[in-house]
């Protein structure tokens, strides 16, 4: 009898232990769910303000003529 007292006990004492690592991944998912949504966002604003940036004044290297060396 008192080695099932035991083996309940141990058990107990696992099923403990996984409820409280469940417990810490479940808040560090939140945590990374919350800062993917943030990078997201600022990736979106990012992308935005690159789309909204006019052409450079500057030629493109297709037509640029070739140095005087050439």
């Amino acid at each position: 009898m008192e080695q099932l007292a035991q083996r309940v006990e141990d058990l107990e004492m696992k099923l403990a232990f996984q409820e409280s690592t469940i417990e810490e991944l479940d808040q560090q998912m939140i945590k990374l769910n919350d800062l993917l949504a943030f990078q997201q966002q600022q990736l979106r604003l990012l992308v935005s303000k690159l789309q909204s940036v006019e052409p450079s004044n500057m030629a493109s290297p297709s037509e640029e003529a070739p140095p005087p060396h050439y």
